[in-house]
């Protein structure tokens, strides 16, 4: 068994993170002491490994869940993907290299937009999504966007975007305020109607998550201002627990 803190030390990744990792269900530790202390064994940092075997291959956090967790997950099958995935980045990065050299020997005016081209790569890993992904939400999430055009999708996210604008106006307010609170049942029933439907345990998850997850922090600060992220986490961990009561 090792710590939380040795964990780290052997795999790289923060302390804070395996936090955020146990507290939306994706690595729990094996055993949690009487004084507190996290504790994982070896299966638990096999379980680590794919995480950041996926993460390496950028899929969202909320995906590597629905993969590791998917009563069809094998891990044979799983590695042939992952290493199929990385010979492809890896097949791209070497053009890229090539081009990025030829552009070095013969001058600057040089183009070729071809090499940019990653839907061979965008395809795989959207076949892999799909064949350990089928959860209840998964399923439910795909049902939705059926038959949606490109646009339609884009004016949701847009959509979604405006209503962390809108939370992000509202940082100077406590997150326990009524109007900051009504956003957040706003945000939960947007996820309902456009995704998945949003339990107040997935909703919770998602909070964390807009933290922790860079990519997402990164966007959501982007749409209301920066500690948009943060104010908005604050915000859903208050409803959830006030829902609990």
């Amino acid at each position: 068994m090792r710590t939380v803190n040795e964990v780290s030390k052997l795999t790289g990744v923060s302390v804070r993170t395996l936090h955020h990792y146990d507290a939306i269900d994706l690595l729990k530790p094996t055993k949690i002491t009487e004084a507190g202390y996290r504790l994982y064994d070896d299966k638990a940092l096999r379980r680590l490994q794919n995480i950041l075997m996926f993460r390496e291959l950028e899929f969202p956090l909320k995906q590597i869940q629905l993969i590791l967790d998917s009563p069809k997950f094998d891990q044979k099958e799983a590695l042939e993907q992952q290493i199929q995935l990385l010979e492809l980045r890896r097949k791209h990065l070497d053009k890229l290299i090539s081009f990025a050299r030829e552009i070095q020997k013969g001058g600057v005016n040089k183009m070729n937009f071809n090499v940019f081209d990653k839907t061979q790569i965008e395809q795989y890993s959207e076949e892999v999504k799909k064949k350990w992904g089928s959860t209840k939400a998964y399923e439910e999430y795909e049902q939705k966007i059926k038959g949606k055009s490109d646009e339609e999708c884009n004016m949701i996210a847009n959509q979604l975007l405006c209503l962390f604008a809108e939370m992000g106006s509202l940082r100077k307010c406590s997150p326990e305020e009524e109007k900051v609170q009504e956003k957040i049942k706003e945000l939960q029933a947007f996820i309902t109607q456009n995704y998945y439907n949003c339990t107040d345990e997935i909703l919770n998850g998602l909070g964390q998550m807009y933290v922790c997850d860079e990519r997402m922090k990164k966007n959501i600060d982007k749409a209301g201002g920066d500690g948009t992220a943060e104010f908005v986490k604050q915000a859903v961990c208050i409803y959830c627990k006030d829902r609990e009561i």
